[in-house]
């Protein structure tokens, strides 16, 4: 599962697909598995996504694990 990749959309830049550097998965309030990190060039990207893709990155090593 190396093959698993971080996308978000870049409000800054409008851009699509841009891949997230530095990525950390935290759960938020409700339950919902947020990634954060960087493009590379210095802008903040911030993603959602399911169970599933968030456990698959942490555990390909793309991310790192924020909650306990």
């Amino acid at each position: 599962m190396s093959d698993v990749q971080l996308t978000a959309y870049n409000v800054k830049t409008k851009e699509k697909g841009v891949p997230i550097q530095d990525a950390v998965i935290t759960k938020t309030a409700k339950g919902a598995y947020m990634v954060q990190g960087h493009d590379g060039k210095g802008n903040k990207l911030t993603t959602l996504c399911n169970e599933a893709k968030a456990m698959a990155a942490i555990k390909a090593g793309v991310a790192k694990q924020g909650w306990e």
